[in-house]
């Protein structure tokens, strides 16, 4: 199996997290908390984005929040009321695969244009700290460059290649077993990015 269809785990946490649990924050900051919610916003406006995770977790929950708002406007509807289709029990339609695999790919454009991916050397740094490899691995992958792991990988291509190869229908059958998916998530996501350093720098 090669190291991007082993990064095809990336997505999980944001998919896991942010649309079972943190689209109900999203709503509760615009008002979904009231006793009279204001209008949901426009999933064709431009809206701040933040996440409250850091490194690889706030990555993918930004990427995911924007592909969300992206898919949902191509569909013509809000945000949440794509979130609560796609956290229905079910088969989900062509029309939403396709709309949230292209809403993903464009919000990795939209975050590298606003400077937001982080650099590759990062996300190695982040996986080697806490990957349970061996002290030998830790210490050989900690002295490679940063100037030759960020030459070697960019963020957004491993992202993109990570979403095409993705298999939504499946990631979105388990998405109401949230807890099995955050346990798993970190440890994928880290062993992925692993994985492509191995694979392109040895």
């Amino acid at each position: 199996m090669s190291a991007f269809a082993r990064l095809r785990s990336a997505a999980l946490p944001a998919l896991s997290v942010v649309m079972v649990g943190g689209v109900l924050a999203l709503q509760l900051a615009h008002g979904g908390g009231d006793y009279k919610p204001l209008r949901p916003a426009s999933s064709c406006s431009a809206q701040p984005v933040s996440s409250v995770s850091t490194g690889i977790d706030g990555l993918t929950e930004q990427l995911v929040l924007i592909g969300v708002d992206v898919a949902a406007c191509q569909l013509g509807m809000t945000r949440e009321a794509l979130t609560l289709q796609l956290a229905q029990p079910g088969t989900h339609t062509d029309a939403q695969i396709s709309a949230l695999r292209a809403g993903l790919l464009s919000a990795v454009d939209t975050m590298k244009a606003d400077g937001k991916l982080p650099r590759a050397s990062q996300l190695t740094r982040e996986a080697v700290d806490v990957s349970n490899l061996s002290s030998f691995r830790k210490a050989a992958i900690r002295a490679i460059p940063d100037a030759l792991i960020d030459k070697t990988l960019t963020t957004d291509d491993v992202l993109r290649r990570t979403i095409n190869d993705l298999d939504l229908r499946t990631l979105l059958a388990n998405l109401s077993n949230r807890q099995q998916l955050t346990a798993q998530v970190d440890a994928a996501v880290m062993k992925a990015v692993l994985a492509r350093i191995a694979d392109d720098l040895h």
